[in-house]
């Protein structure tokens, strides 16, 4: 009797809606590496003190990827997150040291983040060129204007900014920083818009396929660019986090970042290309990036396996979503029979 229950139509639909969804494969993937660096630390992965750490450094590259992994269902790409991840706090430094206020500076820096944004998808959606290139080529520019603006030497934050309402922990030993609750905010604004407005339908949409979303009018052209816009501008909002917790905004910060950004997205389920993802996959994978860093330190692995691991959890993670759609076709085929 139970094993008859085990496979009635009800809950094979219920394994395939589990299936079918895009972050399964990255949910699995992290339960396993979680599991994998908590026995190999002898359990000082999930201590307090670890988890303090990355609670830290994870709310960083998850904005980002949060961005990212919107405008990736979108169907484009953004390579330029990292260095506007520096050019933000870099305009922002350099206006506080000028004697600006810091809530006209910090809205001025995350206005050139805009702006980047801005010109990536106007330049895309104009000329007709793959976002890959347009955002490669902003990459060069706007770390270049980055390190110009710095002269060689990065102007240094002053003493007196409210680091309480942006980086400081929640409470006096408290294992999160506020930083933690920006990208909570932020991701479940995301995934609200994601999930249940119109404006999220429409992304979804356009990222399936541009034609057909135009066909049941769909403003195409102004929801990539939405998605654009947005997407720098979470990297603009993590850059300025990490140069607010750091303390100084060096020209360098960033680096890398994009193509972790990519890759976290890609292992939380975000199709290359575009329309299918969740704001949920991309923080796993985000999650998942930030967890194999410090567990490989923790467990003395040599560091320069850290790129290896994540180029081949990108494939892995590709390739095991194929795998559970197609289970999922025969899970829905097994309950029509």
């Amino acid at each position: 009797m139970t094993i008859a229950r085990l496979h009635t139509p009800a809950t094979r639909s219920l394994a395939a809606s589990l299936v079918q969804r895009p972050e399964t494969a990255g949910i699995l993937l992290l339960v396993l590496l979680l599991a994998f660096f908590q026995i190999q630390s002898g359990g000082a992965f999930l201590s307090a003190d670890n988890l303090r750490g990355l609670a830290a450094l994870t709310p960083e590259i998850a904005i980002v990827v949060v961005g990212v992994t919107v405008l990736m269902i979108a169907g484009e790409f953004d390579l330029s997150v990292g260095s506007v991840f520096a050019l933000a706090p870099m305009c922002m430094a350099l206006l506080l040291e000028a004697g600006m206020p810091m809530a006209v500076a910090l809205a001025l820096g995350l206005l050139a983040a805009a702006m980047v944004g801005l010109a990536n998808g106007v330049i895309t959606l104009k000329s007709g060129i793959p976002s890959f290139i347009v955002t490669l080529g902003m990459l060069y520019m706007a770390r270049s204007v980055t390190v110009v603006l710095s002269g060689g030497f990065p102007p240094v934050l002053p003493s007196d900014l409210p680091d309480w309402l942006f980086v400081a922990p929640l409470w006096s030993g408290s294992i999160l920083r506020m930083s933690f609750v920006w990208f909570l905010a932020l991701a479940l604004a995301a995934g609200w818009m994601m999930g249940r407005s119109n404006l999220g339908n429409w992304i979804a949409a356009t990222g399936g396929s541009r034609e057909a979303a135009a066909a049941m009018g769909v403003p195409v052209a102004n929801v990539k660019l939405f998605a654009f816009v947005l997407c720098s501008l979470l990297a603009g909002i993590a850059g300025i986090l990490q140069v607010l917790r750091l303390g100084t905004p060096y020209p360098s910060i960033g680096e890398g970042v994009e193509l972790q950004a990519i890759s976290a997205a890609v292992i939380g389920g975000a199709a290359l290309s575009g329309g299918i993802g969740t704001v949920l996959g991309g923080v796993v994978g985000a999650v998942l990036v930030r967890a194999i860093d410090n567990g490989m330190v923790l467990t003395r692995i040599d560091a320069n396996w850290f790129k290896f691991a994540i180029g081949f959890l990108t494939v892995f993670a590709v390739i095991a979503n194929g795998w559970l759609r197609s289970k999922t076709r025969g899970l829905k085929l097994g309950g029509r029979l």
